[in-house]
């Protein structure tokens, strides 16, 4: 059956770990008559806990998309991750939708992760609700809990219902204010609610003040719809998905008060004019150009490449052809499906506001609009700003000639997770896989060994550290070979000069007469940037020194390439070592965001990791802090799991290269003679 826009609600579920969305979405599936019985965790029953990984440690690790049918409404649900290591993916969800409900554990109260995606969702301009679930746990305080939310995000959040019998139901404070509940009145909310959404439409406001007459729920409507989008109103609700209470009172509120697709806030698309971005607005029409958007890419064993994607504009029909991105060449949509979980539904045609899936077209990626007219290849959604993925680990086959196979499921992972990042350094010369935490990687790892059956070996990743020199000095090598037959001759003389930091490296040629034939100077050089790429001193990269050839000799037989490549190499080696050599480090900009309460713990550590703060800053309307300063890298390995333990597994932190400094002298000294003990120091 198909559903007009106006017919269609997108809900996304996001919250900490623990607060209940995966068995909320579970309590909504059997009310709407989509289950026969609502699913367990504990028991991996659930339809959006499918995956192995996740009924093993019964918690979510990826998004998954369900729906339901009820009152003639089509509502699509997003179960998100609630971890902070798996917050990409919950991010992923959120241009698909025009609410994003926020879930709070009655018990455990307002969490890190409720606090980033409340502020996330605002950002991308979704309405957003309070759910909390759990009103029927042990010892839950659930006035002070509103009080806190209200404290920590403002006082446009307020109850549309209230519990009551201690948690057994809930009893109604919009629609049909009646009834006692555990606390408050029943009709002062539903005054409160009256007052904040007529704040909205003036001439509403005069006629429920001057008037006094009182205002229906349909006259609400318009005004309340405006309040989601301006962020004006953040309803709360109160439910437990374990004993059912407010369940049928929450799908009401989906269907009565939150947006469809033509009322929420339009997706954030621009068009590339040149350079300029112009805004694109899409209209949730079905007789409209296509447009929409794939949010989540899922490499399915069994069906291949399956894209996910919310369409905004048009319709889709199976055998559509479609283009992706900037593409010249379409595709067709072979299968058209909806999602319940793991399960697949094909359909003939979906419109605006559906949720989707299409499979065996390898070209989608994350992050792709999708179009059906040629002009509209310059299209784009205005990009997340996802968590930087800094926690990283080197990672190679534990069986040799696995490599490549190794490379290519690491860019499967990749493709599915947007936080998921591969890196091959060049200074290092090794694979680094990079995410979110130490957790997203074990993971990662997991379904290397259970999915993909491939072991691995890891290690934490080298640092990219960087050689210089200090001082001037000169160097000279005469690389002289006789064989017997037609022997090798170069003789190379240069001097070494420091350059400002981050100039990189320069070649000076400044001999006179011949004394090396022009031939030949490419060849010293080539020699000079062999040490480059691996210094004298510990093997790094130089950087910031200019090298000038100044004389030489050559032989009219025996000089060759080889040989003053030999003579340029050796020379250089020979310079730099007098020239005071030193090991450069990275130094970071890092962020570190905290609870308040840890701030000064955080930064005493930072001092003990030589690191110097050069500031703080409060986050907005929460006891949250944002810690700046700059720390070498090399003292940050594994300092998410440090940072749990000082904030209590509510700090993250984000880092940026900002420059290199010389390292400490110890350390300096210690990797020398690590370099060449392994027989790699540089002797001419």
């Amino acid at each position: 059956m198909r559903y007009s826009p106006d017919a269609i609600r997108t809900v996304a579920l996001v919250g900490h770990a623990g607060c209940g969305k995966t068995s909320l979405i579970e309590a909504l599936l059997h009310q709407g008559g989509a289950l026969h019985a609502p699913g367990s965790v504990e028991r991996g029953t659930t339809v959006c806990d499918f995956d192995p990984l996740e009924r093993k440690y019964q918690h979510s690790l990826s998004s998954a998309v369900a729906h339901l049918h009820y009152r003639d409404t089509r509502i699509y649900l997003l179960d998100t991750p609630g971890y902070p290591d798996f917050s990409g993916l919950s991010l992923s969800a959120l241009p698909a939708v025009e609410t994003a409900a926020i879930v709070i554990n009655a018990q455990t109260g307002i969490e890190m992760t409720t606090r980033r995606m409340m502020a996330w969702a605002g950002e991308r301009k979704l309405c957003r609700m309070i759910i909390v679930n759990g009103i029927d746990g042990e010892k839950v305080d659930l006035p002070g809990l509103l009080a806190q939310i209200q404290e920590t995000f403002g006082k446009s959040c307020l109850p549309i219902n209230l519990p009551a019998q201690r948690g057994r139901q809930v009893v109604d404070c919009f629609f049909n204010p009646a009834g006692d509940a555990d606390f408050l009145s029943v009709a002062a909310m539903h005054d409160a609610l009256v007052d904040q959404v007529v704040e909205i439409d003036p001439d509403l406001m005069e006629l429920y003040l001057e008037q006094g007459e009182a205002i229906s729920p349909e006259q609400l409507h318009e005004p309340f719809e405006r309040a989601l989008r301006e962020g004006h109103l953040v309803p709360i609700c109160f439910t437990s998905a374990a004993n059912g209470a407010g369940i049928a009172e929450l799908l009401d509120a989906f269907v009565r008060l939150l947006p469809n697709p033509m009322e929420g806030n339009p997706p954030l698309f621009y068009r590339d004019a040149g350079g300029r971005r112009e805004v694109v607005h899409a209209e949730p029409l079905a007789d409209k150009h296509v447009l929409a958007h794939a949010f989540k890419i899922v490499m399915d064993p069994y069906i291949g490449k399956m894209a996910v994607f919310r369409i905004h504009q048009g319709t889709i029909r199976r055998d559509s052809q479609l283009y992706i991105g900037d593409a010249r060449q379409p595709f067709r949509v072979a299968h058209l499906m909806l999602l319940q979980g793991k399960e697949h539904i094909d359909v003939p045609q979906a419109g605006p506001g559906d949720i989707c899936a299409t499979a065996k077209v390898d070209e989608i990626g994350f992050d792709a609009v999708l179009h059906d007219a040629p002009e509209d290849g310059n299209i784009h959604l205005t990009p997340l700003d996802f968590p930087t993925p800094i926690y990283g680990l080197a990672i190679e086959p534990a069986r040799r000639g696995n490599e490549q196979r190794l490379w290519e499921i690491l860019q499967k992972l990749g493709a599915e997770d947007p936080c998921l990042r591969i890196e091959h350094p060049v200074g290092t010369n090794e694979t680094v896989v990079r995410g979110l935490g130490e957790l997203h990687l074990r993971h990662m790892l997991e379904r290397l060994s259970e999915q993909y059956k491939l072991e691995v070996v890891t290690r934490p990743p080298k640092i990219a550290y960087r050689e210089t020199i200090g001082a001037k000095a000169e160097g000279h090598c005469r690389h002289k070979k006789q064989t017997g037959g037609a022997g090798q001759f170069g003789e190379v003389m240069l001097r070494v000069e420091p350059l400002p930091r981050g100039t990189g490296f320069e070649f000076v040629d400044v001999v006179k007469g011949g004394a090396i034939p022009g031939q030949f100077m490419p060849a010293v050089e080539k020699g000079i940037l062999q040490v480059i790429a691996n210094g004298p001193l510990a093997g790094f990269p130089m950087q910031d020194v200019r090298v000038t050839v100044f004389d030489g000799k050559s032989h009219s037989v025996d000089s060759k390439e080889v040989a003053f490549v030999s003579a340029g190499r050796k020379a250089f080696i020979d310079a730099v070592m007098k020239a005071q050599p030193i090991l450069l480090e990275p130094i970071v900009n890092i962020e570190v965001t905290t609870p308040e309460a840890a701030m000064g713990d955080i930064i005493g550590d930072l001092s003990a990791k030589r690191g110097q703060v050069h500031g703080t800053r409060t986050v907005a309307g929460d006891s949250v802090v944002v810690v700046a300063g700059q720390v070498p890298l090399s003292e940050l390995n594994d300092y998410q799991s440090r940072l749990n333990a000082i904030a209590g597994g509510d700090g993250n932190y984000s880092i940026q290269l900002s420059h290199y400094d010389p390292a400490p002298p110890a350390q300096q000294a210690r990797m020398a003679a690590q370099h060449k003990s392994h027989g790699d120091g540089a002797a001419p």
